[in-house]
């Protein structure tokens, strides 16, 4: 790959969200600098590999040197997001803005509040969660850094995420019962629409901002199919895993209570609001921005996923809690 080709700087690059950025940006012809945590994992040929274990600015600002774009894809494990994210996301932005690249942050929707309508980007930031709150004021962070002249920075947010790889609700509430045809559950009403997003389809949205100057200063929503609905999407899900569905659902106070014994669903607990409601991301602006972006149907991205989940394993907790500057 030619030296004089654009260096992406991708942080967290080994995570579900940065593998699949990294992917696409090769395959772009970019030269890309991976960045995880311990420095280990496979990345595509002629991709650096750098590991940074302890997020500190200054080392950041080394790994974002001549960068042209950084990718925020990095997210420390739930259980440490309030002390590891803040510092971790104000590093990064003061390693981009000393780079002069264009910063793309990996988002999602939690700091919307309770809405009978599609999610907008003019959707007021109404954060009914504490996880919501902090979402709220990380992007709020990113943007105002950029409206200062610190960085040049875009915000990409997607719905609910599935895929391989991903540690997510849909992963592990619906797609591991179903390989085994256990009880899938769903925290919410599974009546109602949904839009989820396939990891694939965010991170070629990520790098679409991350070339275009245009997307910078502003807040975009990743295109998904059409809304589907929340038993729809587990119906076809056990279909392609080989079982029959078997799905119940709960409500936000017996999600609260399974979070005793379950870390992930205790942070979903504090989200079930959304899923008691429409779950639809409006990405229309980014199509109308940026023109139609490849969009997964949800019965190739489910079997892809199911695929995925009959040839590895999740990635084990104690995993996640060690790279944590991967998404």
């Amino acid at each position: 790959m030619p030296d004089e080709a654009p260096l992406s700087v991708v942080i967290g690059a080994t995570g579900a969200t940065g593998r699949l950025v990294v992917r696409h940006l090769v395959e772009s012809g970019e030269r890309v600098r991976a960045v995880n945590r311990s420095g280990r994992g496979t990345v595509p040929p002629g991709v650096e590999l750098v590991g940074v274990d302890d997020a500190a600015a200054s080392h950041l600002g080394e790994v974002c040197r001549d960068a042209s774009v950084v990718y925020h894809c990095a997210m420390p494990p739930f259980t440490r997001w309030r002390d590891q994210f803040p510092r971790l996301t104000d590093n990064i932005l003061r390693a981009a803005g000393s780079a002069g690249a264009r910063l793309v942050y990996a988002d999602d929707t939690w700091m919307y509040g309770r809405t009978e309508t599609p999610m907008t980007e003019t959707t007021a930031p109404r954060p009914a969660s504490n996880t919501g709150v902090l979402r709220a004021w990380l992007a709020e962070r990113i943007l105002h850094a950029h409206a200062r002249g610190d960085v040049r920075a875009t915000i990409a947010r997607a719905s609910e995420l599935y895929g391989p790889g991903v540690t997510s609700l849909l992963g592990s509430n619906i797609f591991v019962p179903a390989m085994k045809g256990r009880v899938a559950v769903w925290l919410g009403d599974p009546n109602q629409p949904i839009t989820p997003t396939y990891i694939d389809d965010f991170a070629r949205a990520l790098v679409t901002l991350g070339s275009s100057a245009e997307s910078e200063g502003r807040v975009w929503h990743v295109p998904t199919p059409h809304a589907t609905t929340g038993r729809q999407f587990v119906r076809e899900v056990f279909t392609q895993a080989g079982h029959r569905t078997r799905l119940v659902s709960v409500g936000t106070r017996t999600a609260r209570v399974l979070g005793a014994v379950s870390p992930l669903v205790r942070q979903g607990a504090e989200i079930v609001y959304q899923f008691e409601q429409p779950f639809v991301v409006d990405g229309s602006r980014f199509t109308a921005q940026f023109g139609d972006l490849p969009v997964t149907p949800y019965r190739r991205a489910i079997g892809d996923t199911v695929r995925w989940y009959r040839r590895d394993q999740p990635v084990p907790a104690a995993v996640r809690e060690r790279d944590s500057v991967d998404a």
